[in-house]
């Protein structure tokens, strides 16, 4: 890879630290900025689940496979990343589509095995509510999100990046062409900057005149005080998606992104809390410590947008809502196009440019 590039990278997010990680190590001259310092702003709200499960097109399964691959590599490259392979136990849907999501997925070379209720309870000892059927994948994982992240852009800077807190204006423009960022009233100048802001995205893009067709919904997820351990990997029952992390916190969410907080988010919290509770055998002392709202960076049509723009060079964009599954594998791909100019195929779905047909 090129090493004379000066890039600045917009984001401090598990997105935003894997693409100036990576940017990094290849040689380039990398500066992060973010308003909010390392972790960002949607990482800490992540339920940080890494998997290429659910209904999505091949397509995205390869890109999604590929990057729990990425992982792997990305541990060995940086050893002491919090990241456990603990598995996930899933019957959130009918038995009939969870049994066509597993053959379908099987067919691609996912390992999905289907268990009935001796089995769940031997993967899960401490569920109060055991299903009757069930789908078990061991080969997926979480990356504890604030710490990664925080690990990622720490070596980065060992490497030579700099990182950087400050208010980020606009985009420096001049003919066409992004030739920096102006932060709190200074420009920056860069060779390219790279946008991987989550939620702020847009905003930031606008002011070069890009336009990104992102929703933001909010979700809510309860977060215990530290307990004993209940929970061996991940569950995703019906209406209630959880795991515990590893300082023992029980985090959980209506939906793995979070559901809806309603009107009164406290009350809601305190639902799903109690809920929790109830699924789990040996939770009596087990306490609510908080709740978050994250809004998730998701593009309208659900996959990633990782490209550079057209019309506008000297940009690229880096957004999705599978943060963390991905991070790895958008750091490396980003990486390797900004610098050689080299677009990894698994890409080609995802560019910006499919929502001007």
């Amino acid at each position: 890879m090129s090493s004379s590039k000066q890039v600045i990278v917009i984001g401090a997010g598990i997105i935003g630290a894997s693409t100036a990680w990576h940017l990094t190590k290849a040689g380039a001259q990398v500066t992060v900025i973010s308003e909010s310092g390392a972790g960002g702003v949607a990482t800490p709200n992540s339920f940080a689940w890494i998997n290429a499960s659910w209904g999505n097109p091949e397509t995205y399964f390869r890109l999604r496979i590929r990057a729990m691959a990425e992982w792997k590599r990305l541990a060995n490259d940086l050893p002491g990343l919090p990241l456990a392979w603990c598995g996930g136990l899933c019957w959130d849907l009918p038995a009939d589509k969870l049994e066509a999501y597993a053959a379908e997925h099987s067919s691609w070379g996912y390992g999905v095995e289907r268990v009935g209720r001796e089995e769940a309870a031997r993967i899960e000892p401490n569920l109060a509510v055991l299903p009757d059927f069930a789908l078990y994948v061991a080969q997926e994982g979480v990356a504890e999100p604030v710490a990664t992240a925080k690990a990622l852009l720490a070596d980065a800077e060992r490497r030579g990046a700099r990182i950087a807190t400050g208010t980020i204006d606009r985009l420096a423009l001049v003919d066409g062409k992004v030739t920096g960022v102006a932060v709190s009233g200074d420009i920056i100048a860069a060779d390219e900057v790279v946008i991987a802001s989550g939620a702020g995205t847009p905003a930031i893009a606008a002011t070069a005149g890009i336009r990104l067709p992102i929703e933001t919904p909010p979700g809510l997820i309860v977060h215990s005080r530290p307990y004993k351990k209940l929970l061996n990997g991940l569950v995703m029952a019906d209406r209630l998606h959880m795991r515990q992390t590893a300082e023992g916190r029980i985090i959980a969410g209506s939906d793995f992104s979070g559901g809806d907080p309603g009107e009164d988010p406290q009350a809601t919290a305190r639902e799903l809390f109690e809920a929790t509770k109830a699924m789990l055998r040996g939770s009596e002392g087990l306490e609510l410590d908080f709740h978050t709202v994250g809004y998730r960076p998701t593009p309208v049509d659900g996959f990633p947008i990782v490209s550079r723009s057209e019309g506008v060079s000297g940009v690229y964009i880096a957004v999705t809502h599978s943060g963390i599954t991905l991070a790895p594998a958008v750091g490396l791909f980003a990486a390797r196009e900004i610098l050689d100019g080299e677009r990894d195929a698994l890409l080609r779905p995802y560019a910006l440019s499919r929502f001007a047909r």
